[in-house]
């Protein structure tokens, strides 16, 4: 369960190499983080509501 909190720096990053590569400023790729961060944030949220749950 730790390892998920991870996720969203991994795939920031990921999100970091792919916006260098494409030579698109950080600012127009923006939106992407903020995609990556609360969908990240959702799936932890409810992944932690459901161990709770059963645990």
């Amino acid at each position: 369960m730790t390892r998920l909190f991870l996720l969203p720096l991994l795939l920031c990053l990921l999100w970091s190499v792919f916006l260098y590569f494409r030579r698109i400023p950080l600012a127009e790729g923006k939106q992407g983080y903020v995609y990556i961060l609360s969908g990240s944030g959702i799936l932890i949220a409810l992944l932690s509501l459901l161990l709770w749950l059963t645990h």
